[in-house]
C-alpha cells in the first residue's frame, strides 16, 4: 500500500510517500481502504514535534493522522462487513496511522457513512464534530432552553457546535466575521455577533455556557458573558479543559 511516512519531526519536507505492507487486523478490528482523510491542527503540531508527538515517537514507521472515511475490505468484528462504507477518528490520542491507503481500525471507533455524505465530508467530521459533541454532552451537559455562546461559529468545531446545540434545544449565539453571518444563521444560530466590530463581552450577557476553541486572550472576554454558575469550555485536541464560574467577574 501507499503511505505518507514522517521521517522525523519538522516541516512538510519530512513527509515521504512510501510503499509498505498493508496492516493486519486483530479481533474486533476492520481493515479500511481509505478514500479520504482529514488534516487537523493537531496533525500539524504533531508533525512539528509538538501536539501528540510523544505518543507517535515509539511507532515505526511514523504515520500521522486520525480522521478517515473509507470502505471495509476485511472484518473481524460483528459490527461491520466487507463493503460497508465507514468513517471515524481512529485511536486518538494514540497512533491512528490515517495517512495510508489501508488502516487497521477498532470497529467500535467507526460508524456507517450515510449514503448522501461524501467521503471527504465524512472524514472532516471526526475530530471537529466530536470536540463539539463532547463539550456539550460530556462536560457541560447542555440542556434545552439554555443559552450558549459559540466562538468561531463558522469554523471547523464551531459550525458543528451550532447545529448540535440547536438539536439539543439551546438558544445559540454565534460569533464570526460579518462575511460569515449568513452562514452561521443558516446553521440555526439565533443570534450572530461580528467579533470584529462588536464587543462580545459587552453585548452578550447571562449565558449558561461558552464554547471557546480560541482560548488565550479570548478567555477573559468569555467570562464576562457568563451568568453565575455558568460554564466556560475550551476543547483541545489532547485534553479537555473545563472551568465552572462561581462568581461574577469584577468589572
Amino acid at each position: 500500500m501507499k503511505a505518507i511516512v514522517l521521517k522525523d519531526f519538522g516541516g512538510v519536507d519530512q513527509l515521504q510517500e512510501m510503499e509498505l505492507p498493508a496492516p493486519g487486523i486483530s479481533d474486533g478490528e476492520v481493515l479500511v481502504e481509505v478514500k479520504a482523510i482529514s488534516i487537523n491542527p493537531v496533525d500539524i503540531k504533531t508533525r512539528e514535534g509538538k501536539g501528540l508527538a510523544e505518543n507517535l515517537k515509539g511507532s515505526s514507521p511514523m504515520i500521522l493522522g486520525w480522521d478517515i472515511s473509507g470502505v471495509v475490505t476485511e472484518s473481524k468484528s460483528d459490527l461491520f462487513q466487507e463493503g460497508d462504507e465507514v468513517f471515524g477518528m481512529i485511536n486518538f490520542p494514540g497512533v491512528g496511522r490515517a495517512y495510508a491507503q489501508y488502516v487497521a481500525a477498532p470497529a467500535d471507533q467507526l460508524a456507517l457513512k450515510p449514503e448522501q455524505v461524501s467521503h471527504p465530508a465524512a472524514a472532516a467530521a471526526g475530530l471537529a464534530a466530536l470536540t463539539a459533541w463532547q463539550a456539550f454532552a460530556d462536560h457541560s451537559r447542555l440542556k434545552s432552553g439554555q443559552r450558549v455562546l459559540i466562538h468561531a461559529a463558522s469554523g471547523g468545531v464551531g459550525h458543528f457546535a451550532v447545529q448540535i446545540a440547536k438539536h439539543i434545544g439551546a438558544y445559540v449565539i454565534g460569533t464570526s466575521s460579518a462575511e460569515n453571518r449568513d452562514f452561521v444563521l443558516g446553521l440555526g444560530a439565533d443570534e450572530h455577533i461580528d467579533y470584529k466590530t462588536q464587543d462580545v463581552g459587552a453585548v452578550v450577557k447571562n449565558v449558561d455556557l461558552v464554547l471557546d476553541p480560541l482560548g488565550g486572550a479570548n478567555i477573559d472576554l468569555s467570562l464576562k458573558t457568563l451568568k453565575k454558575g455558568g460554564h466556560w469550555s475550551a476543547s483541545l485536541p489532547s485534553r479537555r479543559i473545563n472551568w465552572r464560574r462561581r462568581q461574577r467577574p469584577r468589572v
